[in-house]
């Protein structure tokens, strides 16, 4: 059982029917629908169904330019660490669920995906490349700590010395570290721990489900320690709510061992908006026209901007402070602006003739 990040679901955009609570007279009954998500918010019963996942591929490939990887794995589809402000929570209304509770709660999990992990790799016409874990969910949500897919397919990766990039909230990643030295002795690993907060009170209104940031920065510390390419993204920014933190977050990021930074702005896509102001008007009301105002400033004057190399960082004034605030304090910091190169040049296929070739480099 989580807390749960947001208490009630909205419309799904693709069902033509939905639910709405009414009064009497058919107007909208803002009493009930205000105690049921009150209770929602607090409900210590949001119990999470976890869901097999029929895919029968695990490797997705984007041709977007604003993205570092060309290719990318999922283990799992919605996520328990339900960040209030996650991008991908509308990409659960595809499944037929909402981008709210149901996000957080039902969780699709790609049982096989190790194995089709490996018949991706083995096969003749994969070309080695970075792969990205993971793109719309965190490998390591709290399912995978028993479930340990991920653990399973970075296994698969160090098998065939596939290069690989891991972005994740949870220190979990720090129980794989014997996995992850495998693959830095090849220069086939990078991780990123993604640290929006140091205020513990609003780390837990805005990602409930996720590792608090002490915790973070003790994985970043465990990974430097064992010679694994360790940085700090700090994503979300949000203008007005966390933007102040950023000298702090990359000080403290520099002092656990992080040897690199990067930042992205808030994103609020699809219905995603309505479910972020929503929770502004029950967390911090006395700030939400700020921030709400400033998002939009930063978005031409609109909640979100999907133009490539644009969606990531905002326009303006605000994003260009954003900005400037975080290039000195990561020079500050003594941080690089990326994570390091990685190599596809050890890739090997176990057991065929290539494997064999290796004994000559």
């Amino acid at each position: 059982m989580r807390a749960a990040g947001v208490p009630h679901d909205p419309p799904n955009r693709f069902e033509p029917l939905h639910y709405e609570c009414t009064d009497a007279e058919g107007q909208p009954d803002e009493g009930r629908a205000g105690a049921d998500r009150s209770k929602g918010l607090s409900d210590p019963e949001r119990r999470v169904e976890l869901l097999r996942d029929p895919s029968r591929t695990i490797v997705a490939t984007n041709t977007s330019p604003d993205i570092s990887f060309d290719a990318s794995v999922n283990p799992y589809r919605g996520c328990e660490h339900a960040c209030v402000y996650c991008y991908a929570r509308p990409t659960h209304e595809y499944l037929g669920f909402s981008a709210g509770r149901d996000f957080e709660t039902r969780i699709l999990v790609k049982e096989r995906a190790p194995e089709l992990l490996r018949q991706k790799l083995s096969a003749r016409s994969w070309r080695p490349q970075v792969l990205a874990f993971s793109g719309v969910t965190d490998c390591y949500q709290p399912a995978e700590r028993k479930l340990e897919i991920t653990r399973r397919c970075l296994q698969v990766l160090a098998e065939y010395r596939n290069p690989v990039t891991i972005v994740t909230k949870s220190r979990l990643v720090a129980r794989d570290v014997d996995v992850l030295t495998e693959l830095a002795e090849h220069q086939a690993v990078s991780v990123s721990l993604s640290v929006t907060t140091l205020d513990a009170t609003l780390q837990h209104r805005m990602e409930p489900g996720a590792s608090v940031p002490g915790k973070r920065l003790s994985a970043v510390e465990a990974l430097a320690s064992a010679g694994i390419p360790v940085g700090v993204m700090v994503a979300p920014v949000i203008p007005g709510l966390n933007d102040h933190e950023i000298p702090a977050i990359l000080e403290a990021a520099a002092s656990a061992g992080a040897g690199y930074a990067s930042l992205v702005v808030l994103r609020l896509p699809e219905g995603l908006g309505a479910i972020f102001d929503d929770w502004l008007e029950r967390h911090y009301p006395e700030r939400r026209a700020k921030i709400m105002n400033r998002v939009k400033a930063m978005r031409g004057g609109r909640l979100y901007d999907a133009r490539f190399k644009i969606r990531q960082r905002g326009t303006g004034f605000f994003a260009d402070q954003v900005q400037s605030l975080f290039d000195l304090a990561r020079r500050r910091a003594g941080l690089r602006s990326d994570g390091p190169i990685l190599s596809t040049a050890g890739f090997r296929r176990p057991g065929t003739s290539d494997d064999q070739l290796g004994l000559f480099d």
